[in-house]
Formats: structure tokens, C-alpha cells, sequence
């Protein structure tokens, strides 16, 4: 940490065996108190720095007295140990202080915005405005360097391990079909763009093609995403394809990659993940993506209720995919006040269009709700057989269409959980990781704006399930898929696929399924005709598998120069307006919405 700079170490290094060692430390002033010490900080850590008191060194004391906090200095003094009483264990150098004898202040700190301090509030755009203030904070230093030992583990488990090789794809390409909308980047050719990659998508396979076998690439991406909340419109994957594999054999890399770089201070995570299929997912946790570290799972207790004369019942039951489906909130009785469950009931209707019924188990172990004067005893003892049900829990109900059904009490079991743990009730640990497979996804799903036209669930690239090809020409609605997920405690952080390597295959799912214009994907669909290999591949979200690793209240607290919530970079002001006459090679001329060419007049 020393080598090729000027300081003997850092701040953060020195103990009682470097007591009479002569030293020079660079950092900032953390603290300065009366012009009797400071405390000096830098990347590694703080070190206090007694100041001289006698006459001889009145420079130094001057000097020290009058830095102002976060200003830059150098100190050169002798390691001492402290006066007996006066160690600090909360301090790694806690044994030990610095007399200072010569100093030297290298960039004095005007007023601050804020104070560097973690447990100081401060709002998160006035932190982004003055990022380079904010970069110096312990909670962000550590985020940063952990995300950089933890790519190298991946370098080296990958390349060095493993014969993968590391390819830079570009950044300027041209529009692909589906998918998120992308940042285009004018050219000097009239009317015709580049286009910023969603992800190295294309050029992975073609990769492939090109006979590389294995790649891998701390990779940069970019979707137009407008205003969502936590998510980025740049941000980096760890990529990875791979020739003459299957599913199974990305998972395992994926588990042996994750388990050599996993931070050890985090503790050990094991392996081999456990997996679902997405139909699992949906029925028990209402969700393509489950949070496993606690229950609350959806239950179907349509065979309970199946012979009652309830109306809304037996209305559900009477479609083809009519499901009545609860959720049990452990001592939802203790911990819910009437207003979170009306809250629950309310958003519900809002998202999902679905009603919600609730039923209480007293103290006393009878069911209080509006539907138990409808059922006799066998059934209500059934009821609470099925939801496991003990005294003070509450149950929600719901009945209808099987999938709103399942996702509506998936939201409101999340929704539940968060209330709970406000209200005290421990259930989620926050230092436990539960790895998840999804697996067996529909290879299409309805258009939500014209359900009568099919999209790819993942990428149209995504190979059907070998059981299932011969239905992707006859019903393609019925055809799942080689996609998987990875999720970590209710969150996706990574999703791949066996990609189609036969060019007629994916010329039927554009063309006929998918309704595309294939023509924007020529180069690929020749490429196929090439003798591509079966491939495969998966891509990590790092950002996201960071924030969750350090436990980060946003993305953004793991990424060095983020953007805000609207996209925009509020320290460079970035999007930015450019002249008429830098746009003029571009053949572009802005059309200005009215109230703007008004404002810009006056």
C-alpha cells in the first residue's frame, strides 16, 4: 500500500509494534480539537496526531491548529504509545498516536455541504451533487473496495481457473428488436443512428460462432429507462457465454463462481443452489422471483372450499384457471392494526383488481370473518389445518383467475412482512443469503397492450425446452423455455439462457411468432447458418448482487458516479444542452416544445 508514494504508511496501519518508529502520514483532517491533536484519516483508516505544544515546534502548532476539517495534509512525527487510560479499542490504532514534528498543509477545505460522516443525514441529491465529497465516506470507501475484490475473484475464477477469455464488445451498435428501449448516438450519416447495447447479447454468440468457447466480460450496458425507481440507465453485468453446454452446467459454474468470490466476511454461502420452476414460484410465492428466507407461503384451499355455498367461491371455481388461494400473517392480530389490513386490502384492489377476505383465529382457536357463518365446523377445522393457523393469526383470501390470484397475495405477503418487522416482529435476517434457481419459464408471454400478439419472456434468442419443440410450431403459448434466473432474497441478480443455434428455428420464432422484421438481425441469422455450436450463457447484475451483499439501501450506494432517479447526473449536470452548430454535422435540428422556446426567449 506504500510503494512508489511518498508517505511511510497509512493511516490505518500502525500498532504497538511500530512504537519509535519515525513515520509520514498523508490524509485529511477527520478532527481537530483545541490545538491539542487531530485525528488524521485516509483510505485505510484514522490515526491521532498529538500537536506540539513547546516553543521549537510553534510552526507545526500553528499550522495544525488552524487546517481546517477535510483539508489535505502531511505529517511526519514518532509513533508513541498513548498515556495509560487513553486507548481507544473502537480504533484499530487505537494503542498508539503520532507527535507530530514537521507538517505541511497540501490543499486547505473550504466550508463543506455536508459533514463526512455516516451517521450524518443528508439528502440523497445533495450527496450526488458533491459525489467527490460523499466517495470519502467509510460506508462507500468499503462498498467500493469490495466490489473491486470481488470482480478480481471473479477474474480469476473465470480466466485463471477455468480457461475463460475476457473480450471487450462494442458500445456502439445498431437497434435490436424488443426488449428496453435503447440510447441512440447520431452519426454523420443523415437520419441514421447508433445504437447503445442493453447487453452484449449478439456479440456473446457470435463469440460463440467465432469458435472462442468460453467469454466473459465486465460489461457495461445501457437501457433508456426513463424514471425507475433503483434501477440505472448504465450499469455493469458480469457476461458470460459458453459453448457445447447446458443448464445444468452453467449453474454449476455460476454456484462455483459465486461461492470463490463471495466476500469471507460475509460468511460461506453453500451449494448446489435450491430451484423452482417458475409455476412453483408463482403458486407459493406469487412471484418469478421469491424472497425464501421466510414463510407466509400462498396456499390453495380451493378443495377446502369447493363444496361451500359461498357465491364469490364457487364463481372463482367455475373458470378453467379459477384458484381461491390465502396467505397466514403470523400474529397478524398482535402486530396489524385494522388500518395496515385495510391497506392491504386497498392495494390489493389497486394493483391487481383483486378483493382480499380476511379471517382471524381467536385466542380460543375459533375463525372470526365474514365467511365462517357459511361454513360448518369440518370445514372451518379444515381451513385452519391447511393454513396451519394458531391463535392471533390472520389470514388473507383471495379468489379468481390463478395468476392475479397468486400475485396479488405475493405483493401483499411482502407487504406483510414490512409490516411486521416495523412493528417488531423479526422475520427476514438481513445477514442471511438464500440463493435461488428459477427455472422452466414460458418461452412467450401475452403483449400486455394486445394480448392476441406473443413477446419473448426473456430475449428472442431463448431456446425452447427440448420436451417442448414441437409445440413451438403448433401452440407456442404452451412452450416453456431454457431460461433461468438467479435470485437472491427476492431479488434477480443474474438470468440467462440456451440460446437457438439453428438460424431456421430462429427465423420462425421472429418471423411467425414474434411478428419482427428479421432483417435488423440478418447478420446473426447468417451467422447461425455457419455452423454455430449449441451455446449457452448467463449474465450477473453487479450493482445489484453488490447492494445486496453490503446491505445498501439503493444501487446507488455500491456505483462510484451513479445517476438519480430521473437519469441524470446532478454533480456534472448531465444530460446537457449542446449548439445548433454541434449538431449540424449530425443533420439534427431540436424541435423545442413551446413552453421551452418561450423561457429560452426571455
Amino acid at each position: 500500500l506504500n510503494s512508489f508514494v511518498a508517505r511511510t504508511n497509512t493511516c490505518g496501519e500502525l500498532r504497538s509494534a511500530h512504537v519509535g518508529q519515525k513515520v509520514t502520514l498523508y490524509g485529511w483532517v477527520q478532527y481537530q480539537r483545541q490545538g491539542l491533536f487531530l485525528v488524521l484519516r485516509d483510505f485505510q483508516g484514522l490515526t491521532q496526531v498529538i500537536i506540539p505544544q513547546d516553543e521549537a515546534h510553534s510552526h507545526v502548532k500553528e499550522l495544525l491548529s488552524s487546517a481546517p476539517v477535510e483539508s489535505v495534509v502531511r505529517v511526519t512525527g514518532t509513533v508513541s504509545p498513548r498515556p495509560p487510560g487513553q486507548e481507544n479499542p473502537k480504533m484499530p490504532t487505537g494503542d498508539i498516536e503520532v507527535k507530530a514534528e514537521t507538517a505541511e498543509i497540501l490543499n486547505s477545505c473550504k466550508k463543506l455541504p455536508f459533514e463526512i460522516k455516516d451517521f450524518i443525514k443528508k439528502s440523497e441529491a445533495l450527496r450526488m451533487q458533491y459525489r467527490y465529497l460523499d466517495l470519502r465516506s467509510s460506508r462507500l470507501q468499503s462498498n467500493l473496495r469490495l466490489r473491486s475484490r470481488l470482480v478480481m475473484r471473479m477474474r480469476e475464477y473465470l480466466c485463471n481457473l477455468h480457461g475463460f477469455v475476457d473480450v471487450e464488445t462494442p458500445t456502439l451498435f445498431k437497434r435490436t428488436p424488443g426488449g428496453a428501449k435503447e440510447f441512440l448516438v447520431p452519426s454523420r450519416e443523415a437520419g441514421k443512428f447508433y445504437s447503445l447495447p442493453q447487453s452484449p447479447q449478439q456479440f456473446k454468440q457470435l463469440l460463440m460462432v467465432g469458435g472462442l468457447d468460453r467469454y466473459f466480460q465486465v460489461a457495461r450496458c445501457y437501457r433508456d429507462e426513463g424514471s425507475r425507481p433503483d434501477r440505472q440507465p448504465e450499469f455493469t453485468q458480469i457476461d458470460i457465454e459458453m459453448s457445447f453446454v447446458d443448464r445444468a452446467g452453467i449453474q454449476r459454474l455460476i454456484e462455483g463462481l459465486l461461492q470463490h468470490s463471495w466476500p469471507e466476511e460475509r460468511g460461506s454461502i453453500m451449494t448446489p443452489f435450491p430451484s423452482m420452476t417458475y409455476e412453483e414460484a408463482l403458486a407459493e410465492y406469487g412471484t418469478d422471483k421469491p424472497d425464501t428466507r421466510f414463510g407466509m407461503k400462498i396456499v390453495d384451499i380451493s378443495g377446502v372450499l369447493r363444496g361451500s355455498n359461498i357465491h364469490f367461491v364457487q364463481n372463482a371455481l367455475s373458470y378453467p384457471h379459477g384458484s381461491i388461494r390465502a396467505i397466514c400473517i403470523p400474529q397478524g392480530v398482535r402486530y396489524l392494526t385494522n388500518k395496515d389490513l385495510e391497506s392491504l386490502k386497498e392495494s390489493a384492489k389497486s394493483q391487481f383488481n383483486q378483493e382480499i377476505m380476511e379471517i382471524i383465529c381467536r385466542p380460543d382457536g375459533s375463525l372470526k370473518s365474514l365467511l365462517t357463518k357459511f361454513l360448518g365446523e369440518k370445514e372451518q377445522s379444515e381451513l385452519i389445518q391447511a393454513l396451519n393457523m394458531q391463535e392471533y393469526d390472520v389470514v388473507l383470501l383471495a379468489a379468481g383467475e390463478h395468476k392475479q390470484v397468486c400475485s396479488a397475495l405475493g405483493a401483499l405477503r411482502l407487504l406483510s412482512a414490512d409490516l411486521l418487522e416495523a412493528a417488531g416482529l423479526a422475520l427476514r435476517d438481513p445477514t442471511a443469503f438464500h440463493f435461488l434457481w428459477v427455472v422452466d419459464f414460458p418461452l412467450f408471454l401475452p403483449k400486455a397492450e394486445n394480448p392476441t400478439e406473443l413477446e419473448s419472456a426473456h430475449h428472442p434468442f431463448t431456446a425452447p425446452h427440448p420436451s417442448d419443440a414441437s409445440l413451438l410450431y403448433s401452440d407456442p403459448t404452451k412452450v416453456r423455455s431454457q431460461h433461468y434466473d438467479l435470485v437472491l432474497n427476492g431479488n434477480e441478480v443474474g438470468g440467462g439462457s440456451i440460446r437457438i443455434h439453428s438460424a431456421e428455428q430462429q427465423r420462425f420464432v421472429l418471423e411467425k411468432v414474434l411478428k419482427e422484421d428479421t432483417e435488423m438481425l440478418s447478420h446473426l441469422i447468417e451467422a447461425l447458418e455457419f455452423g454455430a455450436p449449441p451455446h449457452g450463457g448467463i449474465a450477473l447484475g453487479l450493482d445489484r448482487l453488490i447492494s445486496l451483499i453490503v446491505d445498501a439501501p439503493s444501487i446507488r450506494d455500491v456505483i462510484a458516479f451513479p445517476k438519480s432517479f430521473r437519469g441524470r447526473d446532478l454533480m456534472g449536470n448531465a444530460p446537457d444542452y449542446v449548439t445548433p452548430e454541434e449538431l449540424e454535422p449530425y443533420h439534427i435540428q431540436v424541435a423545442w416544445p413551446l413552453e421551452e422556446k418561450e423561457a429560452k426567449k426571455n
